[in-house]
């Protein structure tokens, strides 16, 4: 059979790329003439960008296509290119970020989201160029904390690259996958899944320039840890726990997984959340509901600071339903007890910077 660029077009025709629903051609992937030499063919496809998930099963389709409507000697070659540039190299994300926090929990239940949520916020409060991530994919919680679900970010052309851009709220860059799934819905995906969509979430994000960058870890280790790990040059973690022997026990496993000798991340010390619980008629009582100081003795025990003891108040409670965090305000004591956080936060921050070298990432020599 001769071979002529009508052929091979009408070939790619029969081929369904999933990103538009229509065929290459009228996707317009198809970026120039095929070329011709004998029984070679050479096709050149436009992606959107390197990262597509069709890409792999694109091209195997339209080679098994052209081969089908040409003949199955037909040598096929088929480049790809991108729209966007492709991400930088893992160690050259985010360059104009200065430090990478992981707000962690060795269990669910303990109110990190809520530390992590009002620790960003004071840290913007003090005057810092503050992010927020909400690495939790399966139990995303940021948007409704910060009281923007009803946000949709969008995308910005930079440097050749479609980038997302975050949603802004209280002062602090913030991204969450609840932005792009039904809050009613189920997020039924596989790990690799969970894990693409989180390196989407920090590679293909506008983030510019931070003072600090937070990471609202999901509770216990996992997939997505390590993703981070792998990705991210965390400066530090902060633990958080309750002061109950069961919270604790859990809380030495995370501590244990930045400690590992092939993380080696450092802990910047814990936040014990819960600490006490005083009632709002009563604001000068303290019940220990959860044990005393259960926190306390923990750092000493791993020789790392504790950070805060924040109270257990229904403040906080009712202001991250309404997505008015607690930290918003310097006039009642869980707000101040924040701000007291961040403050403690830049201070080891700050000491770990002078006195310990920068973090690898995991993986990479």
């Amino acid at each position: 059979m001769t071979l002529y660029p009508k052929l091979i077009m009408d070939a790619l025709a029969t081929v369904t790329y999933a990103g538009t629903k229509k065929n290459l051609v009228e996707s317009q992937m198809v970026t120039d003439q095929p070329a011709i030499n004998g029984h070679q063919v050479k096709v050149v496809l436009e992606f959107p960008r390197d990262t597509d998930p069709f890409l792999k099963s694109t091209v195997k389709a339209a080679e098994a296509a052209i081969k089908y409507h040409c003949g199955e000697d037909v040598e096929v070659t088929i480049v790809t290119e991108f729209k966007s540039k492709p991400r930088p190299d893992v160690d050259k994300l985010l360059p104009d970020v200065k430090n990478i926090i992981a707000v962690s929990s060795g269990k669910g239940g303990v109110g990190k989201s809520t530390v992590a949520a009002n620790l960003a916020i004071a840290l913007a409060r003090l005057g810092y160029k503050v992010g927020l991530l909400d690495c939790d994919i399966f139990g995303p919680s940021m948007p409704k904390m910060l009281g923007c679900e009803d946000a949709r970010p969008y995308a910005v052309k930079k440097d050749g690259r479609d980038l997302i851009c975050p949603i802004e709220q209280y002062g602090v860059k913030m991204l969450s996958i609840g932005f792009f799934v039904s809050p009613s819905t189920a997020t039924l995906w596989r790990g690799g899944m969970a894990t693409s969509a989180l390196k989407q979430l920090i590679a293909d994000a506008d983030w510019g320039e931070l003072d600090y960058f937070i990471l609202d870890t999901p509770p216990g280790t996992s997939d997505i840890h390590l993703t981070l790990l792998q990705t991210l040059a965390i400066t530090g973690a902060v633990i958080v726990s309750t002061p109950q022997q069961v919270a604790l026990a859990d809380a030495r496993k995370g501590i244990d997984m930045y400690r590992n000798e092939k993380v080696n991340v450092p802990i910047l010390g814990l936040v014990e959340n819960m600490a006490w619980f005083t009632p709002a008629e009563l604001p000068e009582n303290r019940y220990y509901i959860f044990g005393r100081e259960g926190c306390k003795q923990l750092a000493d025990e791993m020789q790392v600071p504790l950070l805060a003891q924040i109270p257990l108040v229904q403040g906080i409670c009712d202001n991250g339903d309404q997505g008015t965090p607690a930290a918003l305000s310097s006039d009642t004591a869980t707000g101040l007890a924040f701000i007291s956080l961040a403050q403690a936060v830049v201070t080891v921050v700050n000491r770990r910077n002078r006195e310990q070298p920068k973090t690898k990432i995991v993986g990479l020599k």
